[in-house]
This record gives structure tokens, C-alpha cells and sequence, in this order.
């Protein structure tokens, strides 16, 4: 229970901290999520609510990172396994701090990516780009910039907007 108590609060702060964020912040800045130990970032003013795991009903026919829906807030939403969308992971892989990261409503979508973990935010001061090897003509369009943190770990960004319209993310059914 105290386990419960204590993510609850870490979300909370990360949601006040995300909104303070959104209105003060001028250079660039993430939310950070681990989906199969790698570290992804989304920019902040294209991810939206973060909602603790809920649960999730299946979807006939639907692709094995399209997990179903799941009612949150009173509003249906597609659940997405990020990690396994981009093959990094799967489902099964420790999710006990799981949470779900929702799209800023300037989107226009309705669905909600299951991360493993939320990491806080990063700003660009906490970070140093990392040089791109060469450009790859497989790399999908949503996938930015690499970045590298004071520790050494490689954080890898993900544009939402770019994702939202991409056709292998709209495509969920098999």
C-alpha cells in the first residue's frame, strides 16, 4: 500500500512539474520514460496526462502492441505497449512501475502509451546531443535526436506528432 502511496505522489509531482514546465520552460525539454531499458524522450509539449495503470480490454484482431482500451477519466483510449511497437521489448518485461503517457489534445489522438517507467524530465542544459552515425533511410520519421545525460545513458527522442500520424502506428489492426 505504501508502494501505492508513494507512486501516486511521484505522479503527482511529476504532473505539477510537467505543467510548471510547460509554461516556464524556453529552451527544449522532455518527459523521459524507460520502455525496455532504454530511455526515450518526449517532447513536453506534445505529451499529455499521465495516468496510472488501469485495466485494459482486448481487441479482437488488433496488433500485438495494441493492447485495447482502457477508460480513463470516463474517456475510452487505445493503450499502446511502446516498447513493443518498437520492438525494444514486450509486454511481459517488468511492468510494476508501468504507467500511461497520454498525447497532448492538440493531437487529436486518442490513445495513451504504455511506458515502463517515468524517469522525470530533462531539459537541453541536462543534456548534450549525440552525433548522428549516418542517416539511415529505415529510421522511422518520428524518431529525433539522440541525446546523452551527465551519466553517460543515451536517451533517444521521439517526436509524438510525427508518431501520431505515422501509418505503422495507425494501423492496429493485423
Amino acid at each position: 500500500m505504501a508502494d501505492k502511496e508513494a507512486l501516486r505522489a511521484l505522479q503527482n509531482r511529476l504532473a505539477q512539474r510537467l505543467q510548471d514546465a510547460r509554461s516556464t520552460v524556453r529552451g527544449r525539454a522532455w518527459l523521459a520514460v524507460e520502455c525496455g531499458r532504454r530511455g526515450f524522450l518526449f517532447p513536453l509539449q506534445e505529451a499529455g496526462e499521465i495516468f496510472s495503470m488501469s485495466p485494459v480490454a482486448a481487441v479482437s484482431h488488433a496488433q500485438a502492441w495494441f493492447l485495447g482500451v482502457a477508460n480513463l477519466r470516463g474517456q475510452l483510449h487505445g493503450v499502446v505497449d511502446l516498447a513493443c511497437f518498437l520492438g525494444v521489448g514486450t509486454s511481459s518485461e517488468g511492468r510494476d512501475q508501468a504507467m500511461l503517457v497520454g498525447f497532448n489534445t492538440s493531437l487529436e489522438m486518442n490513445a495513451v502509451l504504455l511506458v515502463d517507467r517515468l524517469a522525470g524530465l530533462r531539459g537541453e542544459d541536462q543534456l548534450s546531443a549525440e552525433p548522428v552515425d549516418s542517416p539511415a533511410a529505415s529510421v522511422p520519421s518520428f524518431v529525433g535526436s539522440r541525446w546523452r545525460d551527465a551519466s553517460g545513458r543515451i536517451w533517444q527522442e521521439i517526436n509524438l506528432a510525427r508518431l501520431v500520424k505515422h501509418p505503422a502506428f495507425l494501423k492496429i489492426v493485423r
